[in-house]
């Protein structure tokens, strides 16, 4: 394991804002809203904000402020945060994003869930944390072909047993949540636990399932089929030809940013532009992440390793679940909410079971308080 700290050279800044400034702008297809894409006024605004007023050297030395370090698992890189808790006592837990995230998504919540005695908090909900890029994803650079949560979830396994972890809990959302739940199903014997923001349930083809379903399961259905009729197609796109589209978004910064903010405006509890759910400044740091490290057509691809198990849980075709202790968080305005009554084929023993009136996908980042809080409790069932 070697120290790793953040420090993109100042001439790709400078080729980013040359960029930025010789965009070629198409023409508006409608009259600005978003049914069309994301609107060509609105993305001109982000775009001359990160050109000009946007600091990524203050989001760098934000990032630098906690100890990172990066090692090698399998073949890949692997860069990860590794903050330690004052208190001796901590829980150990790796908490894994997805895409479109980054580490830079629990910035917000490394301060309460590390040391929650300086956060108005108890001491004895603290945590030892490790934040991992998946290989392909960001500072952990491109990664080789392979690379899906079937293999991420032993690397992760190392990678706690490298830092002399025994015995953790795992948390995660969109793929960090599928990655977390294949972490507890392979290491049962170190994973004490496993907190998801996001749970993929999927019917059988048996009609007796969907048999007098709740409202709010009938809903989620609803938006199941909403998801997959209109808001896929970058799904379908990056798990059937993630190379071609790493050409446009690589080369493109404008590209990048389009392909990235249109899925924070339709996760999040954004009413009219994701800056109205997630903070405009973090948001220009993730995008920036993928940016700098060219990390679009690798990230991307972790949807082409994993089309046959997605395509299997589509037809009905489901994984042993997970039997460790499981908490399950769901935000009203995340597009990927689970059927409770589906939930039990997944994970066996849930403990915990939160329904939030308010956030969306990126629970970390939207709503750091009540996922801290979340968490917390989640946890601190475990230890009763």
């Amino acid at each position: 394991m070697r120290p790793y700290s953040i420090d993109i050279p100042q001439a790709d800044l400078d080729d980013l804002t040359r960029r930025l400034a010789n965009t070629r702008w198409p023409a508006p297809l409608g009259e600005g809203g978003w049914d069309r894409g994301v609107p060509v006024g609105y993305l001109r605004d982000l775009a001359e904000y990160w050109r000009t007023g946007y600091d990524w050297r203050a989001a760098e030395a934000e990032l630098n402020r906690h100890p990172q370090f990066v090692t090698e698992i399998d073949g890949a890189t692997v860069h990860f945060l590794h903050v330690r808790s004052p208190e001796p006592d901590a829980q150990p837990m790796i908490v894994t994003h997805g895409w479109p995230g980054a580490v830079a998504e629990f910035l917000d919540v490394i301060g309460p869930l590390t040391d929650p005695r300086a956060h108005g908090g108890d001491p004895a909900d603290a945590f030892h944390l490790v934040i991992p890029s998946p290989p392909g994803f960001g500072f952990s650079g491109p990664a080789g072909p392979g690379w899906h949560a079937g293999r991420i979830a032993p690397a992760w396994a190392e990678l706690m047993r490298r830092l002399g972890y025994d015995r953790y809990l795992a948390q995660g959302g969109d793929a960090g949540a599928v990655i977390s739940q294949e972490l507890a199903r392979i290491a049962p014997d170190h994973v004490a636990g496993v907190h998801v923001n996001m749970l993929m349930t999927f019917p059988s083809g048996d009609p007796a399932e969907l048999a007098d379903l709740s409202e709010t399961d009938r809903s989620r259905l609803a938006l199941m089929g909403r998801f997959e009729a209109e808001l896929s197609g970058y799904m379908k796109l990056q798990a059937t030809r993630p190379q071609t589209l790493a050409y446009a978004l690589t080369d493109s910064p404008v590209g990048q940013l389009a392909w990235i903010v249109e899925r924070f405006k339709e996760w999040t509890d954004a009413e009219k532009a994701p800056e109205d759910a997630v903070d405009r400044d973090r948001l220009l740091t993730i995008v920036s992440i993928y940016w700098f490290t060219a990390t679009a057509g690798s990230s991307a691809a972790l949807y082409y390793e994993g089309a046959a198990g997605m395509r299997a849980a589509a037809v009905g075709l489901r994984p042993d679940p997970v039997r460790v202790p499981a908490a399950v968080a769901v935000f009203p305005h995340d597009p990927f909410q689970p059927l409770r009554r589906l939930a039990h084929h997944y994970l066996a023993d849930i403990v915990r079971w939160t329904d939030f009136d308010r956030g969306g996908h990126f629970a970390a980042l939207e709503e750091p308080d009540l996922f801290t809080a979340d968490v917390r409790a989640f946890a601190r069932s475990l230890r009763q």
